[in-house]
């Protein structure tokens, strides 16, 4: 009886095969089970990172590029199938996470992606040919010290930007020593308020008396019964000021060599650009791995996917590489519901010495920020504010995001009350839509990768011109959006030109150059010098081609090479004639 039960039960749940993994939690069992509904502490990312190098030792490894102000490793993972070849011999994508310290669910979507990769290579065709032809560099913390505040400290859902080291924001003096306090002890930095009848700005929500509702301006004298005091603390210095000098207060958004700015025009960027240990590591990383032709770096919140330029003085970025970000970004909005593309300074506000504003135009690498989570999630309507932020949390969280308010004796401001909601709420999601948030974003990941450049040289042409000299003509394409470089990169010369070589030891390459009429053969751009060797800033643009003329004397096997920074290096033998 006991077996013709489990009999059945075996033919109504067949036994899960190795099929693949293809966006759901279904088809087989991952290698590696990490529950994606919660956010992990600095040690407990690296740990499930590790657990994937244990799991796929050959595909994927780790580096420590530096470390923080406190001392923590800056760890780079490096996915990469190596049966096809060195991580560093192909196109690669930079992924980065956790910028700022509270915008912790970026470190958790570098780890998704990772993870999701490996999982899917080998059953996933799309994924596995997406790994044999190009690398990842994944960090998914950039700021290990404002995420370890975060997750062991008392915060709202606003500090623990910065990483910790002492600055003197108020320029007293003194270091970090008035920032919010934890004046009840529960863990959390809240609001105050305070009761002064007919004498406030504020009054309480009739339906909801947790809801603070500014009283409008108006003729007849009406004013509220309350005042709200800021966040949570006291004056710590004396200065009659509260909360005015916290934890640190650089920003490691602010610190790059692109249209830098010092700190009294952008708030937080440094003495210098690249002052930060955490930037020097990244930035030196980047330096020597001019491999890579994609970035993408996670912040929160909004929903947003971004570009520069960060600030209107730039000017406009060329509308070749406009092209290949439109196609991209458009392709994300359909992919990730509720976020919105938009260039940095003109749609959101202007960007100082931003990350992927320099790794486009100090690098000439396409590259978004996306801002990863959107709080239109919670609610049909898109309001996050007032009652519809209290609906969500009484009934989608049990009421677990508020803290109700509460008397406490002021040392300043006498009798008030504390309350509102913690730090994991408003710019992180709730712990059951990480999921998805994640793996959209993965996805989009993927997309931007897949469009990383891809060169083909095909078949060349051999034409007799007489008296033993032939014309060899080649056709060389890249058949994906992302050119090899960028139109920025080869106006300013970023980086080495593109490389396109004829090499033979019984051909004399007597000229050469780039056809410019595919029709007209005699129309070449001929070379100066060494026309075997032939250089070209403009590289090959995306889903195009460059056609090259060899005249050569002789006969014999010739080698054809395309070789390119950001394009996996090709190769390809004729014979002349």
């Amino acid at each position: 009886m006991i077996l013709g039960i489990a009999a059945a039960l075996l033919l109504a749940f067949p036994r899960q095969t190795d099929e693949g993994f293809p966006g759901l939690a279904a088809g087989r069992n991952p290698r590696v089970e990490i529950p994606w509904n919660r956010l992990y502490d600095y040690p407990e990312i690296y740990a499930h990172l590790d657990r994937l190098v244990a799991a796929w030792p050959e595909l994927l490894s780790h580096q420590v590029i530096g470390h923080s102000v406190e001392g923590r490793e800056m760890r780079v993972y490096t996915l990469n199938d190596p049966s096809t070849g060195a991580h560093d011999e192909k196109p690669a994508m930079w992924v980065d996470g956790n910028v700022h310290g509270n915008e912790v669910q970026g470190g958790e979507a570098v780890v998704y992606l990772a993870w999701y990769l490996l999982e899917n290579y080998g059953s996933n065709e799309r994924v596995t040919e997406l790994l044999k032809r190009s690398s990842f560099y994944l960090l998914p913390m950039v700021n290990p010290d404002g995420r370890a505040s975060w997750f062991n400290d008392a915060h709202s859902a606003s500090s623990s930007r910065s990483g910790v080291k002492p600055l003197d924001r108020d320029r007293d003096g003194l270091f970090d020593e008035d920032g919010p306090d934890d004046l009840d002890g529960d863990g959390n930095i809240v609001q105050m308020r305070k009761f002064v009848p007919g004498r406030g700005t504020h009054r309480l929500n009739q339906d909801d008396p947790r809801v603070m509702e500014r009283v409008p301006s108006n003729d007849k004298g009406i004013r509220g019964d309350w005042i709200i005091l800021g966040r949570e603390g006291v004056d710590n210095d004396g200065d009659g000021r509260i909360n005015e000098d916290g934890l640190g207060g650089y920003d490691m958004n602010r610190a790059w060599p692109s249209l830098w700015m010092p700190d009294h025009i952008q708030y937080g960027a440094g003495p210098y650009p690249l002052y930060w240990p955490e930037t020097r590591s990244i930035a030196r990383f980047l330096y020597g791995h001019t491999n890579v032709a994609a970035v993408q770096s996670f912040h929160n919140a909004g929903g947003m996917i971004l570009r520069g330029p960060g600030a209107e003085t730039y000017g406009s970025y060329p509308r070749a590489d406009v092209r290949v970000y439109d196609e991209i970004a458009k392709d994300g909005e359909k992919m990730l519901p509720f976020y919105r593309y938009m260039i940095i300074w003109k749609d959101l506000y202007s960007v100082f010495g931003g990350f992927s504003t320099w790794t486009y135009e100090g690098l000439g690498i396409i590259s978004f920020t996306n801002e990863l989570w959107v709080g239109s999630r919670n609610s049909p309507d898109g309001r996050l504010e007032g009652e519809p932020r209290h609906f969500f949390d009484d009934h989608m969280l049990m009421g677990a995001g508020f803290v109700d308010w509460k008397s406490y004796d002021h040392p300043l401001y006498g009798e008030i009350e504390i309350g509102g909601f913690r730090k994991d709420v408003y710019r992180v999601p709730p712990s059951f839509l990480i999921e998805e948030m994640l793996h959209r974003n993965a996805l989009f990941c993927i997309r931007h990768a897949e469009t990383m450049p891809q060169v083909e040289i095909e078949e060349a042409e051999i034409s007799d011109l007489g008296g033993g000299v032939y014309a060899v003509d080649v056709r060389f394409r890249n058949g994906s959006l992302i050119p090899t470089r960028t139109a920025l990169a080869g106006s300013k010369k970023i980086g080495i030109p593109d490389r396109f070589t004829l090499a033979g030891d019984g051909l004399e390459i007597l000229a050469g150059g780039f056809r410019s009429d595919r029709f007209r053969p005699e129309r070449i751009e001929l070379a100066e010098h060494e026309p075997a060797h032939l250089l070209r800033e403009a590289g090959i643009g995306g889903r195009d081609e460059v056609r090259v003329r060899w005249i050569v004397r002789g006969r014999g096997p010739a080698k054809i090479r395309f070789e390119a920074e950001k394009a996996l290096n090709q190769e390809r033998n004729t014979q002349v004639p």
